[in-house]
């Protein structure tokens, strides 16, 4: 089990720490996971954790820009950072015997972050172009699109970039009042992997992050999505020769007792791929949605995806046109596959193949200790380490009455909101 052998404790200012020593190669990856992403945003200050993300490494007077990237390279380390809807992360994987300077990096930059006005302004020209260069790929539009409409409430519904309103708007003060609210150990995890001694480096870390204050206490976010009553439906129109179909339910969250049936519906549907996360996997040609919309010429793609969230999210299914095909026989088949679950009950066979597929991707996506160091921290931040230890377990314990007593459930056409991009040959 990935939790098995972890050591889990807490900072007297409240940050948690979790350790696992693995011995098969001298690496180790080093993460500082906080509390914050665009859940915790509102319309005004939409892509605010990215931005702050992006504003990690103009630097402190420790570090000043550019100098952590060079430390940690000339050492045959790698480093990144992620915004997403829960959470923001900031990871080194460097060899175990320098991992002192990730956590020297990231104690500094958890309290000491410069926040400079001309730092600011450069991170937004990068932001917007990002922005703009995602609106040119019409899934990523039609993604948009669909989370807007399926969250009136919840601030899930807008994209971790922001809306382009907000990112023309924000200041400098608007991100360093984030940075403060949000950056602390009481809102952080630390998490560690590798090979080393779990007690030594226990130590090191009390040493850099021990003496950091707690950190201001945090409003919880409010702002409960109403339940969906009626189908919502979008067409967007841009430049292009392919249309794209998306479909989302609202999903359960990842402590909610259904969802693993619906991961199980995912792989049926799907494939397992969303077991990756932010690994590309290749679609499973033995998939419901494979069969029914690709194999028989519909579509040239089709996939699902359902990512474990704090609070209720989307369970979504795409598909792309094939040329000369129809959207609406398109989606009439997509459907079609979606109420075959909720009136017929998945073999036994079928079941036990895709309980298989997920455990089997979901260890694959495991193995390297930068991959293991990424779960034990996303569990714990989405749901706990109990939930990650109990995973393949939960997995194996759905039923075929499961899957479609849950498939009844939230595939409802009540609950779904369907959006076409319609392309107008206008490039």
């Amino acid at each position: 089990m990935l939790a098995d052998g972890v050591l889990k404790t807490y900072l007297d200012n409240g940050l948690a720490v979790i350790l696992k020593e693995t011995h098969r190669a001298p690496v180790a990856s080093f993460w500082v996971w906080y509390r914050v992403g665009s859940r915790n945003e509102q319309v005004g200050i939409t892509g605010i954790s990215h931005w702050v993300e992006h504003m990690m490494f103009r630097g402190t007077e420790q570090f000043p820009a550019g100098v952590a990237d060079r430390l940690i390279s000339r050492r045959g380390g790698d480093h990144n950072a992620m915004t997403y809807l829960d959470w923001t992360s900031y990871y080194e994987t460097l060899p175990a015997e320098d991992i002192d300077l990730a956590m020297a990096v990231e104690a500094d930059r958890m309290v000491n972050a410069i926040f400079l006005e001309e730092g600011a302004e450069l991170e937004r020209t990068v932001i917007i172009s990002e922005r703009q260069g995602s609106e040119n790929y019409p899934a990523w539009l039609l993604h948009e699109e669909l989370v807007s409409m399926a969250f009136k409430v919840h601030s899930y519904g807008h994209m971790t970039i922001g809306w382009q309103s907000d990112l023309d708007a924000m200041t400098r003060d608007d991100l360093e009042r984030h940075y403060q609210e949000y950056y602390s150990p009481s809102n952080a995890v630390v998490v560690a992997v590798g090979d080393f001694n779990a007690e030594q480096v226990l130590r090191q870390i009390k040493s850099y992050f021990g003496n950091l204050p707690a950190g201001p206490p945090r409003e919880a976010v409010r702002g409960l999505e109403p339940v969906q009553r009626g189908e919502r439906r979008c067409v967007v129109e841009g430049p292009g020769e392919t249309a794209y179909l998306t479909i989302g339910f609202h999903a359960p969250p990842a402590l909610d007792e259904d969802f693993f049936p619906m991961a199980v519906i995912d792989t049926l549907l799907g494939g397992a791929r969303s077991m990756s996360l932010f690994h590309d996997g290749e679609p499973s040609r033995s998939s419901r949605l494979y069969k029914a919309l690709v194999d028989s010429g519909l579509a040239s793609e089709a996939s699902s995806y359902l990512l474990p969230t704090i609070d209720p999210y989307l369970f979504i299914c795409s598909a792309t046109l094939q040329d000369g095909q129809s959207l609406d026989e398109l989606e009439a088949a997509l459907l079609a596959e979606l109420d075959r679950l909720t009136r017929e009950p998945v073999t036994p066979d079928e079941l036990r193949k895709a309980v298989h597929q997920t455990r089997a991707q979901f260890t694959y996506s495991a193995e390297s200790v930068t991959d293991q160091a990424f779960w034990l921290g996303f569990a714990e931040i989405v749901a706990d380490l109990d939930w990650l230890n109990r995973f393949p377990d939960s997995l194996a314990a759905v039923t075929a009455e499961d899957v479609q007593r849950v498939a009844a459930s939230y595939l409802d056409a009540c609950k779904r909101t369907v959006a076409r991009y319609v392309p107008t040959d206008d490039e």
